[in-house]
This record gives C-alpha cells, structure tokens and sequence, in this order.
C-alpha cells in the first residue's frame, strides 16, 4: 500500500503528475495505436523475428561480458581510495554520458578497418570487426558495462570490507573470500544490475547504428528495424510498431523485476 510521507510539500504532486505524464504519454500513444490484434503475426514474421532472435542473442552475449568485466572493475574501484580510483571510476562511466553516435564514432575509430587497434588486427587477420554480429556484441557492451559497475560498485561500498576482513583474518586466501563472502553479498545489486545492463543492451541503438551498421540477418537489430521502417525500408510500419511495443512490455518486466530484487536484497540485508 503506497503512503505519501508527512513530510511531503503538497507543491510537489503537481509537478511529480507533470513529470509522470512527460513519461506515461508517448507510451499511452504508441500503446493506443499498437495493432493488438495482429501482435503475434507481425512478432513472427520473417524480419521480425530475425530482428528479435538478433537481438535477444547479442544482449545476452553483451551481459554476459559485462558480467565478466565489470564485476572486477567494481570490485577494484570499491576497494581503491585516492585520485587514481576517481579518475579510473570516470573513465569507466563514461559511456553513460556520452552520446550514443560519439560511441560508435569511438568504437569504430579504435577497431575499424583504420582505426588505432582495426588497422593492425586487420592486417593480421584479414578481418575486421565493424558491420558484423560480433560488432553489436561489443557496441552493446560498452554502452550497458557502467551501469552493472554502479550498481555491483554502490553495494560493495554499502556492505563494507568488515566481514571480508574477518573471513582473510580466519585464514581464508582472497579467492574464497571473493566467493564466500564478496559475491553472496553482492548478489541482489548484482542481480538488479545484470537486469538494467541487459535492457539498456537491448535497446541500443545509436553506437550499433554507427559501428555496426543496419545489415538484416547479420546486425539489424530491433531499434535498428524500427528506425529504418519509418525511413521507408526493411520491415513494415506495423511490424515497426509492434516490435517497439515488444520493448517497451521487456523493459516495463525488466525494471519492475529490478525493483523487487533489489527491495528483497534490501529486507536479506
């Protein structure tokens, strides 16, 4: 049962129902004119399903490396102190500030076929990188890695270094503290964070677009379908406006189930 607080200036529901309604508005519009009937066709529909199935399957690699990656770098910023942590904690945040079109830029000016890491691996393996399916695996993760970061990051440094300190002073090497101690109790944060990183995966578009190109079958995504079908190429308006109201349904599921792991973790802690 929701209680508004005794505290709460009555100027500020106004303004709070103003904010709701910049929100719930383009969503109530795109759900008013979504083709509910013809939902499940248009979902399975040859370019539609190629553009989720790509999708699903690029996020999901693209968590999984943020997983891998940025659980370390959390746990090195959590447990480092001084100017360098600051400055290393920037660095690592800074694909949340950057415009998604700078990031691609930046991806492929590091890995494209001239870029400063590209040119040589290229010249190595005959390959490159950009306009292929692995590029929007590493265009996903560099926009979705900082904000597992923050969030496994803003729990160590609530949890403290106490219990781990007392498990190291009992005899137990680093690797079994990390294990039995660091990540159970980083592990609602954790849980919430791999949610929100997996969604902000799913719906990046402007660092894809730009690096990996709009190829179908091989790196058209679903923002990338549903931007080209309003530019009048690859699917259809309406399977256009059926896959946004697939991510807008993901994205509700993923941010409400984030919100009760982290309510849980709360109660647990």
């Amino acid at each position: 049962m929701t209680a508004l607080s005794p505290g709460l200036p009555r100027w500020a529901l106004p303004l709070a129902a103003a904010g709701l309604l910049v929100v719930a508005a383009p969503v109530l519009a795109l759900a008013s004119r979504a083709p509910w009937g013809n939902l499940p066709a248009l979902l399975t529909s040859g370019p539609a399903l190629s553009a989720l199935g790509l999708s699903m399957t690029t996020a999901l690699a693209a968590t999984a490396l943020c997983l891998l990656l940025g659980v370390p770098a959390a746990l090195v910023l959590a447990r480092t102190t001084g100017r360098l942590a600051d400055i290393l904690r920037a660095v690592m945040l800074v694909p949340l500030v950057l415009p998604p079109m700078v990031s691609g830029l930046a991806l492929l000016l590091l890995l494209g076929r001239r870029g400063v890491l590209g040119q040589p691996l290229a010249d190595l393996t005959g390959h490159t990188l950009p306009f292929t399916t692995p590029a929007v695996v590493v265009a996903q993760t560099f926009v979705a890695l900082p904000f597992l970061i923050v969030s496994a990051e803003g729990a160590l440094r609530t949890s403290g270094q106490a219990y781990e300190r007392t498990a190291a002073s009992l005899g137990a090497r680093p690797a079994r503290v990390l294990r039995t101690v660091t990540l159970p109790l980083l592990a609602p944060a954790l849980r919430a964070g791999t949610v929100l990183c997996f969604a902000r995966a799913l719906g990046e578009f402007g660092a894809t677009a730009l690096f990996a190109g709009n190829l179908p079958g091989v790196t058209q995504t679903m923002p990338l379908a549903i931007y080209t079908a309003f530019n009048g190429s690859g699917v259809g308006q309406d399977v256009a406006v059926a896959l946004s109201v697939l991510l807008v349904v993901v994205a509700l599921v993923l941010l409400v189930a984030s919100g009760l792991v982290g309510r849980s973790g709360a109660r647990h802690a």
